[in-house]
């Protein structure tokens, strides 16, 4: 007799109601996604795409294919990843970021400094792309492998893929330029994030002014950040502002990151974010959340892009880059992954709330 083992149930997670607070919002564009499936379709969405991207950073995507049934499922699986899985079971998969300079596998609480000896409470399990079937990962996790990997690969297809292709036509090179050098066919640092989000005790809460994780920018090609209600995420405008982002129902926050930076030539430039106590009608609510990072190809050299007439012409001069040597996507994305959130002695303006440090040869500023 065939003894079929069924796998465990996933316990639903409960979002929370969003915010009756009345916060001072981004104005962000929302891209429909359905108008996008033909090259023509493609061609009408090219101008919102860069407009968004050259002023704001980020936009929402919306009517994507994946359904509501399937985002819950997978907020299901990012709040099981961390509640679901021993404290004994998880140290077995705890990611050596500050030596291998890649997010895999688990980052406990506590693990980057904030500010005024604070550090964070954030925990999360990180999936590379190519690893996630066939990869070790946590007993609990296992019977799930063929259904995260298959959400994986949809939303790389659909979503990433399709903003890759705007992004390109914007740029006036041919549409597919990016998709080679960001699919499954070689390492790159992309990866799947389950996170969870706990509430610092009152004190360091004061002590670090409520920010949970610092400004920053990404430094991959795009970040995917799947929609929940409970508010927390912040963006800088250009004049400094910063304005917290609102829940899109089943929508996805996309955003550039340091690479699309340095491969315009700082045409497109990454906006800085943070994440932060959320307002008071939601500090007692659970903050779950589910992410997509997508990197370039290790060995991808992130130099300006010599084909594109409008990088050539629309390049910033005020290079990041401290020296003549472009960093490979491999090299740059592991020296950030290993400095990010350290006690390392960095120039401080303390008036501007401003931290600066290099890395691998480019200048970055932190934002507390």
């Amino acid at each position: 007799m065939t003894i079929i083992t069924q796998p465990p149930v996933v316990p639903h997670f409960v979002q929370a109601e969003t915010t009756k607070e009345n916060l001072d919002w981004a104005d962000l564009d929302a891209v429909d996604l359905s108008k996008a499936k033909t090259h023509e379709g493609r061609k009408g969405l090219v101008k919102q795409v860069h407009d968004a991207m050259k002023n704001d950073g980020f936009l929402f995507v919306t009517n994507h294919s994946v359904t509501p049934q399937q985002m819950s499922r997978m907020f299901d699986l990012s709040n099981y990843a961390v509640d679901n899985v021993s404290d004994e079971e998880k140290q077995n998969y705890v990611g050596n970021m500050r030596e291998n300079g890649t997010y895999r596998g688990y980052k406990p609480r506590k693990f980057w400094h904030i500010a005024g000896g604070v550090r964070d409470q954030i925990e999360q399990y990180n999936m590379n792309f190519r690893e996630i079937k066939d990869g070790t990962h946590p007993e609990p996790l296992r019977p799930f492998l063929s259904e995260i990997d298959a959400f994986s690969d949809q939303i790389h297809s659909d979503i990433i893929n399709t903003i890759l292709r705007l992004i390109a036509m914007s740029l006036e090179l041919d549409e597919d330029y990016f998709i080679q050098m960001h699919d499954r066919s070689a390492n790159a640092e992309t990866f799947l994030r389950f996170v969870k989000y706990f509430p610092h005790p009152e004190e360091e809460e004061n002590k670090s002014g409520g920010v949970w994780l610092k400004g920053h920018t990404d430094f991959m090609t795009l970040t995917l950040l799947f929609s929940q209600p409970v508010a927390s995420l912040q963006i800088m405008t250009k004049d400094g502002q910063w304005k917290w982002v609102k829940h899109v129902e089943n929508g996805v926050l996309v955003n550039i990151g340091e690479a699309i930076e340095f491969l315009t030539g700082g045409y497109y430039k990454p906006t800085i974010h943070r994440v932060r106590q959320p307002p008071l009608d939601q500090q007692n609510k659970t903050r779950v959340g589910l992410l997509y990072f997508c990197s370039a190809h290790d060995d991808v050299v992130l130099r300006p892009i010599a084909e594109s007439p409008v990088v050539q012409k629309g390049g910033d001069s005020e290079s990041r880059l401290l020296d003549d040597k472009f960093p490979t996507a491999g090299e740059y994305g592991k020296a950030r992954v290993m400095a990010y959130g350290g006690t390392q002695a960095l120039k401080q303006d303390v008036q501007k709330g401003i931290d600066e440090e290099v890395v691998a040869g480019v200048l970055l500023r932190h934002y507390n």
